[in-house]
Parts: C-alpha cells; structure tokens; sequence
C-alpha cells in the first residue's frame, strides 16, 4: 500500500530525507506541468520547478495537512510563479530605468562633445594671441595676472583679450545660429 502525500509530507517535515524523496518523484512532473501552463515556456517552468523544489523543505514547515497536500502544493506553485512575474516585472522597470539613465547620459555626453568640437573648431579661427591667452586662462586655468607675466603682456592686455575672445565667439555662435 501506498503511503499518503500528507503522510510523506509530515514526515519531510519533521526531516525524513526519503519521504521527501518520495514526494518529489511523485510531483515533479505535476509542478512543472502546472509551472509551464503559468508561464508558458519550457525553460521558464523548468526554471519554477527547480525554485520550488529548492524551496520545498522550508515550505513544507507551513503544511498543517488541512487540505489534501496536492491542494497545497499547487498553492505553492502558483505563488511561486506570481514572485516569479513580479521579480522579473521589478527587474524589467528598473532596467527601462537604467536604459533612460544611460540614453540620456550618452546624449549628454554627446552635446558636450559637439560643444567641445565646436569650440575647438572656432578656436582655430582665433588669432594665435587670443588662442594663447585662452589657452592659459581656461585651458591651464592661470589667472589673468599669471597669464600677462608668462605672455609678456599687462594685466590689463589678457582682460581685454578675454572681453574679445568672448565676443567673437558670440559672433560665430550668431552665425551659425547656435545662440
């Protein structure tokens, strides 16, 4: 004669290795047959009968044996496959999350990176005395007094160049209506 689930699930319960055994091979094919009919792909129900298999120890500690056992297993099984939808929607948003994070640091990346062509490009326009005191005041970021003593020229002189760097850039930015 046959042993009950509910009498194999007392006994996995209380640590009986091969009653547990013994219910596995004789559900195994009942969760995954369930598990593909909620998820609808082999390798996902392959997946949620392994999970719950690995979980079934644990769970087992809740079975009060006041429903037939098949009842409660499937109860798990279908449980199993709610976490399983709600993990997998969790992780979806949060990777849109990650994507849009990382679409719009790769357009701000991009922006700075026209910006800095775009400036290198005009910059070539300049006169060599105004790219030289750009070149010491914003590239190597010198003060204005610094840059009159390395350039030879006043104080005075760099101020002036910046207030014309300034304003041919404006110029060029007009032009090619980026302002």
């Amino acid at each position: 004669m046959e042993t009950a689930d509910e009498d194999l699930a007392q006994a996995a319960r209380d640590g009986d290795r091969p009653a547990f055994a013994a219910l596995v091979a004789r559900h195994y094919d009942r969760i995954h047959a369930l598990s593909f009919r909620l998820t609808g792909q082999r390798s996902e129900a392959e997946d949620l009968t392994q999970d719950i298999c690995l979980a079934l120890p644990a769970k087992l500690g809740s079975y009060r044996a006041e429903a037939r056992f098949t009842t409660w297993l499937y109860r798990v099984t279908v449980n199993a496959a709610h976490d399983r939808r709600r993990r997998a929607a969790s992780h979806a948003r949060a990777a849109g999350g990650w994507g849009d994070w990382e679409v719009n640091r790769r357009a701000a990346m991009a922006e700075e990176t026209q910006a800095q062509d775009w400036l290198t490009r005009t910059m070539r326009q300049l006169p060599p005395e105004l790219r030289d005191t750009v070149a010491l005041t914003l590239g190597e970021e010198l003060s204005q007094k610094d840059a009159a003593e390395v350039l030879g020229v006043s104080e005075g002189t760099i101020a002036w160049r910046m207030s014309e760097v300034k304003k041919r850039l404006r110029t060029i930015a007009r032009a090619e209506d980026m302002l």
